[in-house]
C-alpha cells in the first residue's frame, strides 16, 4: 500500500507549478487532474479552481457511464515508462488536455484552459506532457527528497515546451533524421530579440532552414563558407537583420551560422521562422504560428484581441448573419489597427434600430464601413480624441464623440478616463457596446456599465497538501 500523503504531496507540487508556469506563458490559467493509481483504485479528481465544473455531464458519460476508458488502459507490466493516451480524447470545449499511463500511475489526464488568443495549443499540450512525466517520476521515486523540484521545473518550462512541439511537428513531416537543432535556435531568437541596434528593436524575418534543404533557398546573396557569421554572435546577426528590415527578403540560417540573404517567396518545408516586429515577434513553423515572444520570454498570445464577447453579443442581436459577420469584421479591423499602431481609441457600437445622438463630430453623410476606402478613413479618425460611433447599419455616424455619464461601481482610476467614461456611458445607454483599446493594456469590451473582458481573480488552491482528492463520483455528486 503506497503512502497516500506522499502521493497527494507530489500531486500538489506538480499541479501548483504547472498552474504558475502556464499563467506566465498565457493568461492566468487553471489546471486539473483526473487519475487512478492502479487497476483497483477509483478515479480521483483534483480540481481546486473548478476548471472542469462546466463539463460534469461529459466527464460522467465518459468515465462513469461507460467502461470503455478502462479497456484502453493496459496492464501495468505492458506499459512503457510513459505512454501518451492518444485514444482517450475528451474534446472538452475551451480545454487543452493530455493523458498518459505509466508503471507508477496507471492513468492520468491533465487539463488546462485553451485561451482564445493562443497562437497554438501545441506547446501547452507538451507542457501538460511534462507534468505527466514528472508526476510519474516523483511517485516512482517514492522519496520525499526531491518533492517540490518538479513544481519548480514546470514554472519555467516555456522554452522546453516550444522546443518539444517544434521537434514533434518536424519529425511528423521529415522523419526523425533532421539536422536542425532547435534549442540553440530558440536561444538565439530570444537573445536577438533583446539586442538593440542604435536604440532600435529588431525587425525582419530570420529563417532557420534544415541544412538538407538549403539548396531549395532562392539566395540573393550567399556568404562564403569561411566567412559565415556565427549564430551565437547575436550583435552581428542583429546588424544583418537591417538588410531585410521592412522588406520581403529574409535572413537565412542553418542553425549554426548565417548562410545568406534570400529573396523570400517560397521557404523550404519545416523551416522555423522568427518574425521580429520591434519589441515583440512571432515564431512560425512554415506558415503555422507557434508562439510569440517579448521581454526575453515566449508567450502563447497572438497579441491580437479576439473580441469573443463582441461576437457573442452580436449573435443575440437578431441582425442577419451576414450583417453580424460584417459588423464584427469592421470592429475587429479597427481594433487590430489600433493595436498594431500602438495608440488608444474607443469604438461605440450602437445596436439600436435608430442610432442615438452622441455629442461629438457628426457627419452630414454617414460612411458605409463595408467600403475599404471608408474603413481606412475610419482608422485615421480613430486616432482623434473621442470615440467612433458605429451603427448597426454598418456605417460610421460620428467621431471624436464624448462619452459622459454618472459615476458607477466598478470604476478603476488606474485605467484612465477612456475606460471609465465607457463604463459610465454604457451604464446609462442601452444596446451600446464600447470597445476600449489602450496602448499598454488588453482591449476591454464594456456593456451596461460592466467590463465583459475583466479577468476573474481565482483564489489559490485551498486544499491541504496531504488531503486526498475526492473520487470522481463524489465530486460529481457535490456539483449536481
Amino acid at each position: 500500500m503506497r503512502d497516500a500523503s506522499f502521493i497527494n504531496l507530489c500531486i500538489y507540487h506538480v499541479l501548483d507549478g504547472l498552474r504558475q508556469g502556464l499563467s506566465h506563458y498565457s493568461q492566468p490559467s487553471r489546471a486539473a487532474l483526473i487519475y487512478a493509481l492502479d487497476e483497483h483504485a477509483p478515479l480521483r479528481i483534483c480540481d481546486p479552481q473548478h476548471l472542469l465544473q462546466g463539463h460534469a455531464v461529459k466527464l460522467k458519460n465518459h468515465f462513469l457511464a461507460s467502461d470503455a476508458w478502462k479497456k484502453k488502459v493496459q496492464c501495468p507490466k505492458h506499459i512503457r515508462v510513459l505512454e501518451h493516451d492518444k485514444t482517450d480524447t475528451l474534446a472538452l470545449a475551451g480545454i487543452v488536455s493530455f493523458g498518459g499511463r505509466s508503471h507508477s500511475l496507471l492513468y492520468q489526464m491533465w487539463f488546462t484552459e485553451e485561451h482564445p488568443d493562443m497562437c497554438s495549443t501545441g506547446p501547452t499540450e507538451r507542457w501538460l506532457e511534462h507534468a505527466a512525466w514528472l508526476l510519474s517520476q516523483d511517485i516512482a521515486s517514492n522519496s520525499p527528497l526531491y518533492i517540490g523540484t518538479s513544481g519548480l521545473v514546470l514554472q519555467n518550462c516555456a522554452t522546453h515546451a516550444v522546443r518539444d512541439f517544434l521537434v514533434d511537428k518536424r519529425a511528423e513531416i521529415m522523419g526523425l533524421d533532421t539536422q536542425l537543432r532547435v534549442y540553440p535556435v530558440l536561444d538565439a531568437i530570444l537573445a536577438i530579440s533583446k539586442t538593440r541596434e542604435e536604440g532600435a528593436w529588431p525587425r525582419g524575418r530570420l529563417v532557420f532552414v534544415d541544412p538538407s534543404k538549403l539548396a531549395e533557398v532562392d539566395f540573393l546573396a550567399c556568404f562564403a563558407q569561411q566567412e559565415r557569421p556565427s549564430l551565437k554572435n547575436y550583435r552581428h546577426v542583429r546588424k544583418l537583420l537591417l538588410a531585410v528590415e521592412h522588406s520581403a527578403r529574409i535572413l537565412v540560417s542553418e542553425g549554426r551560422r548565417i548562410v545568406g540573404i534570400a529573396r523570400g517567396g517560397v521557404i523550404p518545408c519545416c523551416s522555423v521562422i522568427a518574425d521580429y516586429r520591434g519589441e515583440y515577434g512571432f515564431v512560425h513553423l512554415d506558415d503555422m504560428p507557434v508562439c510569440s515572444f517579448s521581454d526575453g520570454m515566449f508567450h502563447s498570445s497572438m497579441r491580437k484581441a479576439k473580441l469573443v464577447q463582441v461576437e457573442e453579443i452580436l449573435l443575440e442581436t437578431g441582425l442577419p448573419s451576414e450583417e453580424q459577420t460584417d459588423l464584427f469584421q469592421i470592429v475587429s479591423d479597427l481594433v487590430h489597427n489600433a493595436e498594431e499602431q500602438k495608440f488608444g481609441c474607443t469604438l461605440v457600437v450602437d445596436l439600436n434600430p435608430v442610432p442615438r445622438t452622441i455629442a461629438g463630430q457628426h457627419l452630414d453623410t454617414i460612411l458605409d464601413l463595408r467600403d475599404p476606402e471608408n474603413r481606412e478613413f475610419a482608422k485615421s479618425l480613430s486616432r482623434v480624441d473621442g470615440a467612433l460611433h458605429i451603427g448597426s447599419d454598418l456605417c460610421l455616424h460620428g467621431f471624436a464623440c464624448l462619452l459622459d455619464g454618472h459615476a458607477v461601481t466598478g470604476e478603476n482610476r488606474a485605467r484612465g478616463a477612456r475606460f471609465n467614461s465607457a463604463l459610465r456611458f454604457t451604464a446609462e445607454h442601452a444596446n451600446m457596446i464600447a470597445v476600449v483599446v489602450s496602448s499598454d493594456r488588453p482591449v476591454s469590451v464594456v456593456q451596461d456599465g460592466v467590463e465583459l473582458t475583466a479577468q476573474c481573480q481565482w483564489r489559490q488552491p485551498v486544499f491541504s497538501c496531504v488531503e486526498t482528492p475526492p473520487t470522481l463520483e463524489q465530486w460529481l455528486e457535490t456539483i449536481e
